[in-house]
This record gives C-alpha cells, sequence and structure tokens, in this order.
C-alpha cells in the first residue's frame, strides 16, 4: 500500500498510525522499521515499482536521415526524398529491438499531425 500509493513522510505516518491501531495490526517498532525502511529506500522502490509495471517497450533511441528514393517498383518515385527512421526500443537491463521505418513527405506530415494531436492532449492533462 505504501509504495503504490508513493505516500510521503505525513501519509506514511498516519497509514502506519492506523495500522497499530488495527486489531490484529503492527506494532510501534514494527511501524517505526518499516518507516526507516521507507524513508531509505523509497526513491529506489519506486523505480522498481514503475520499471515492473511498464507493459511494453519504451523508446531509447531514435536516429533520422533524408535520403533520395534511387530504386522503385514506380518509376515515378525514383529521385524522391524519403525519411528514414530508427528506433530503439526496449526495457532497462534488457537487450534493445530496432525499428526501422521509411516515411514519404506526405506520411512526415501525417506523422507530425499525429504527434501535435498527442502533443494537445498531454498539454491538456
Amino acid at each position: 500500500s505504501i509504495a503504490s500509493a508513493d505516500m510521503d513522510l505525513n501519509q506514511l505516518e498516519a497509514f502506519l498510525t492506523a495500522q497499530t491501531k488495527k486489531q490484529g495490526g503492527i506494532t510501534s517498532d514494527q511501524a517505526a522499521v518499516i518507516a526507516k525502511f521507507w524513508k531509505n529506500h523509497r526513491i529506489k522502490i519506486h523505480e522498481s515499482l514503475i520499471n515492473q509495471s511498464r507493459w511494453d517497450n519504451v523508446l531509447k533511441n531514435m536516429n533520422w536521415r533524408v535520403d533520395m528514393k534511387s530504386q522503385s517498383r514506380h518509376i515515378d518515385q525514383i529521385n524522391t526524398p524519403v525519411a528514414i527512421v530508427e528506433m530503439e526500443l526496449g526495457k532497462n537491463g534488457q537487450e534493445s529491438e530496432f525499428l526501422c521505418l521509411e516515411f514519404d513527405e506526405a506520411k512526415v506530415s501525417q506523422m507530425l499531425k499525429k504527434l501535435s494531436e498527442i502533443e494537445e492532449s498531454m498539454t491538456l492533462l
């Protein structure tokens, strides 16, 4: 409960006081040990919970470049610019996966529009 709520010191004190008053709860000595442990390890515990709760990979790195298309099935696509985007995905402590994407100008515009929508949503929250 303490870790999932990421309790500050005031919340921790109130929670532990309630636990000591509860029938079959913890003793004052146990509450003191828990409080000391939480104060010393709160950041590590919180980071560990965040890493464990991620249900998928995170973006670790991203590189991009613009190339000119030199080959294509369709002649009208030759010598058109394309963006090559390489993303490094993975979880901390695990080997990364790499994803390589190719975007034409229209897809870059579409991607930027979607990213702008995401940014607006996050700003509202």
